[in-house]
């Protein structure tokens, strides 16, 4: 007995003359490719010669992850290798499905192979699976019960095992180009009716608007087709579909770190336009002001540190603007402390010496506090010369005691902290050299 929660089909991928129970199926499922020629997109993995277009056109599949954005074609892609294969093709949900589900799947996958034929077991949103659902597909992937082929829009190497990902290879699908989308319109117009038109400029429009998902074009066209006025697409028609913001942004998902990542990487080459860009993308996707502030306090010291101390002095104060006038006036103050980190002389040098300081810590010894550093505070202390030969700095020449040394004496002379030579660090810098040139010709050297 077939579960409802996954799709059994012996059959080549749908067509068009397939209906769904309530007579009505969507232009997206009614135009599904059959076969690479009709396929759009993805040429780096599927032209000729490419080693899934080889694995699909030789019948000689393996287990295999597609990782992309929605709308590029990952169902579809496994139900045309299953066909190329004449293979078995089952469907699995990772949001609908349980252990119960995966058990009858694999049931039917070995009556098949019985028969002398292969199955291939696809999983939609196979990073939904946990951990042990996840692992409950090796055995029959290692023994060729199932080919196995997952879908996922997040990152394979975060989201799924590291032993699911051995077994499988992973093939990373990219948006399809504007062109590639209008072609497919051009088919979805003639599909829904052969009297359709559309002004010049509509599918492009839609195109543009469908952010790289075929799916969602589709979508967009069936809208426009239901709105249209004596069988026309119009501008007009277009005005009251493409309402709402349709760009990808997924919270907490890959989109939503790659964009936070490119903002940050802007930051840090000098690029105020850039890192505007992706602010305002961040910002138009829905995510929070709030968390890009705190990020923009991050990039402050993280890359600009001590060559421009008024960088972080500037993006808290950005954050202060945003909790207390909210949009859009925090936005702008947000803006401001971007393209002023932009355009801010750079310095990781302290990002650079916490990390080399924390690594020593961590790998290191407890090294003891010197007795001359102790604090002091009873009489039992002073007797025990904690704070005995103290130099207080500011009673030295130009406060500063020349040939002290204020680290564990295992780990004297260390240094993490190489200022560079750029704004405030580089005036930084060359006060450190003059003190050092100082340590060295002194004669007053602690543990000589």
């Amino acid at each position: 007995m077939t579960s409802d929660l996954f799709e059994s089909s012996d059959t080549e991928p749908l067509k068009d003359s397939e209906k769904t129970g309530s007579g009505y199926q969507p232009l997206a499922a009614r135009l599904r490719p059959r076969n690479l020629e009709e396929f759009a997109g993805q040429s780096h993995v599927l032209a000729v010669g490419k080693p899934l277009q080889q694995a699909i056109e030789s019948r000689q599949l393996h287990s295999m992850i597609f990782w992309g954005p929605p709308g590029v074609g990952k169902t579809t892609l496994a139900r045309i290798a299953a066909s190329h294969a004449n293979a078995h093709f089952l469907q699995l949900s990772a949001v609908l499905s349980g252990v119960k589900d995966i058990r009858e799947a694999i049931a039917q996958a070995r009556q098949h192979k019985l028969g002398g034929r292969d199955t291939v077991l696809f999983v939609d949103e196979v990073h939904r699976f946990n951990k042990s659902q996840q692992d409950a597909f090796l055995p029959y992937v290692e023994d060729g019960t199932v080919i196995f082929i997952g879908a996922t829009t997040e990152n394979p190497s975060f989201e799924l095992n590291n032993a699911l990902l051995s077994r499988a290879r992973v093939y990373k699908l990219r948006p399809l180009a504007t062109t590639e989308i209008e072609s497919v319109l051009t088919r979805g117009l003639l599909a829904l009716d052969n009297s359709l038109t559309a002004d010049e400029g509509c599918l492009a429009l839609i195109a543009g608007h469908a952010d790289g998902d075929a799916r969602r074009a589709l979508n967009l066209l069936e809208l426009a087709a239901d709105l249209a006025q004596e069988g026309r697409i119009t501008a007009e028609t277009l005005e009251e579909v493409l309402q709402a913001s349709l760009r990808r942004f997924d919270k907490g998902g890959d989109a939503f770190y790659d964009q936070i990542s490119a903002l940050h990487k802007a930051v840090r080459g000098s690029s105020p336009d850039a890192a505007l860009y992706w602010f305002c993308r961040m910002l138009d996707g829905g995510c929070d002001p709030l968390y890009i502030a705190r990020r923009v306090v991050r990039m402050a010291s993280e890359d600009i540190g001590n060559a421009d101390p008024r960088a972080l002095t500037l993006s808290l104060e950005a954050w202060q603007v945003q909790e207390r006038l909210g949009s859009p006036e925090g936005e702008l103050a947000i803006a401001q402390a971007v393209v002023y980190l932009a355009c801010a002389a750079k310095s990781n040098a302290v990002y650079s010496a916490y990390n080399a300081a924390r690594a020593e810590v961590l790998q290191g010894h407890s090294e003891e506090v010197p007795l001359h550093l102790r604090n002091a505070p009873t009489a039992l202390m002073k007797a025990l010369e904690h704070g005995l030969e103290y130099r207080y700095a500011h009673d030295e020449e130009e406060a500063y005691a020349a040939g002290e040394n204020y680290f564990p004496e295992a780990l004297r002379d260390r240094q993490y902290y190489f200022p560079v030579d750029r704004g405030l660090e580089g005036k930084i810098r060359e006060k450190l050299k003059g003190l050092r040139g100082r340590d060295k010709t002194s004669t007053i050297r602690r543990y000589d």
